[in-house]
């Protein structure tokens, strides 16, 4: 069967509960919608708490009834490859639903999406293979640290890497030993679904794995305020964690929030110069500039502002947008026209606060069945001050602003002065410039001379708000347990009582 006959298979969706495709209890549905054309391309779920209810009861009963709970380290790591390699086997279906849902380029999905969410389950295979407990011995007592699930978990991940941060997400979650409750954005359901297919086919125990469709304020609130989820693991906007974290710390969940950012990229005149122009691309528009992490604040050095400008415009103009499926389209769809029409107000905004759009802004005229889509031509905004609220907002799409700069201290005042702090990039060819640089900025990563060059291992998140807490490595497998110390005593007498 070719890949696009397959693709229709999945175009009526429904939730996963207790090791069931069903339909949510209530029987509503939403449509779901293709950007690229604004048509619609099938049906999911609007879930309610009732749905919400019924996947966590699913869930506590395979934590503590099931044989989930006896699995051994290396049985969970099995079932992490399993997963991966049917991901992979499955690797065009996966990506062209990807494509589907969001909009962005399927060679984006084939390229990024699906291969990291392969390397997710992987690597946390291999984490948790090789991670060990504590050990600290006393002179009449020795001391261990076992890592137990936190128990029940809820995931609630975003539309704009959908299998990649659902996956980075589950991975860890299920190598410790938990349950999960899993909350897909509505407009991008699929891949999530055919992950839970997935999930099931491998041979995980039903109940484990729970997947609920529906709107962030009825399936996502109720996954948060649910007494019987202990933790809770959220990718999105800003303003929706804010209301994650006032529901959720009365309740003393474990909370994990990787939010917005409204990053820097930092040009210093002795960089190296075409490289930093295309890193500066690729930071800036990569899946149409909806990525946490894109540099959307480009401060160039006063030596090189004009020549970066010239150069950096001219190769936006020469991004090719359009079909998805289309091998040569470097720029797809936003994911929706909603979306899209955000983003254009922050454009408009840019001029009444007296920007000058150096290129893009419009919504370009499309193609055939194209015409209604969510489509904006990159864009490049030059003259606004750092105060102004297009800098100062996070704005999710293929927008960057460009502010010029004398020396390291105005280049830090500006790229410090939001109240964002996720990531940021250096580009300059002095090292000791670049470590003082990184030390100074208010950000939770920093790259030099790169971008979004990731390692599994090390922390992600943020600062201010742009989130709390880390994920990756072990940061990950620590979040998704608790620590139990045990100290047995070897000694005839308790000589050493303190707290």
């Amino acid at each position: 069967m070719e890949v696009e006959e397959q693709v229709l298979a999945w175009n009526t969706l429904q939730n996963f509960i207790n090791g069931q495709f069903v339909p949510a209890k209530d029987g509503e549905t939403l449509d779901n919608i293709y950007p690229a054309t604004s048509q619609v391309a099938g049906t999911i779920p609007r879930s309610k708490s009732q749905d919400v209810e019924v996947a966590v009861s699913s869930a506590k009963d395979a934590l503590h009834l099931g044989p989930w709970g006896k699995t051994s380290v290396n049985e969970r790591a099995d079932l992490l490859e399993a997963i991966a390699q049917e991901i992979e086997d499955n690797f065009e279906l996966f990506a062209y639903l990807e494509s589907r849902d969001t909009g962005k380029p399927l060679s984006l999905t084939r390229r990024v999406d699906i291969p990291r969410a392969i390397s997710n389950f992987r690597f946390f295979a291999g984490a948790v293979r090789h991670s060990r407990d504590d050990f600290h011995p006393m002179s009449d007592a020795f001391n261990y640290t076992l890592r137990r699930p936190v128990g029940v978990v809820g995931l609630i991940t975003p539309w704009n890497l959908p299998l990649y941060l659902l996956s980075w997400k589950v991975a860890p979650a299920l190598a410790m030993g938990n349950t999960i409750v899993a909350k897909p954005s509505e407009l991008t359901p699929s891949t999530a679904t055919l992950l839970a297919d997935v999930i099931s086919r491998v041979g995980v125990p039903q109940g484990v794995f729970q997947l609920v469709h529906g709107l962030g304020a009825e399936v996502g609130q109720a996954i948060v305020e649910h007494p019987d989820i202990s933790a809770i693991s959220f990718t999105g906007g800003t303003v929706t964690g804010k209301r994650v974290a006032a529901t959720a710390a009365p309740q003393f969940k474990k909370l994990s929030l990787e939010l917005g950012g409204k990053n820097p990229n930092i040009i210093f005149a002795d960089c190296d110069f075409e490289k930093a122009v295309e890193g500066t691309m690729r930071a800036s528009f990569t899946n149409q500039g909806q990525v946490c992490l894109c540099g959307s604040r480009v401060l160039v050095q006063r030596e090189i502002f004009d020549a970066f400008t010239e150069a950096i415009v001219e190769k936006t103009k020469a991004l090719v947008l359009g079909d998805p499926k289309d091998p040569q389209t470097e720029v797809g769809a936003l994911v929706s026209v909603d979306h899209l029409e955000k983003v254009k107000g922050y454009v408009e905004l840019a001029k009444e606060e007296g920007g000058d759009v150096l290129c893009g802004g419009e919504r370009p005229e499309m193609p055939g069945v194209f015409a209604d889509g969510a489509f904006l031509l990159p864009t490049i905004i030059s003259g606004l001050t750092p105060q102004c609220r297009t800098v100062q907002e996070e704005i999710f799409g293929p927008v960057i602003t460009l502010h010029p700069f004398d020396t390291v201290e105005e280049a830090l005042e500006i790229a410090n002065g939001v109240r964002y702090g996720l990531a940021a990039s250096v580009w300059t060819q002095d090292l000791q410039k670049a470590h003082r640089v990184s030390a100074a900025l208010e950000t939770g990563m920093v790259w030099v001379n790169t971008w979004l060059h990731r390692d599994l291992r090390v922390p992600f998140g943020g600062l201010k708000d742009s989130g709390v807490g880390r994920e990756g490595g072990a940061y990950s497998l620590s979040f998704f347990s608790e620590a139990r110390n045990i100290c047995i005593h070897m000694g005839e007498h308790w000589n050493n009582i303190g707290s």
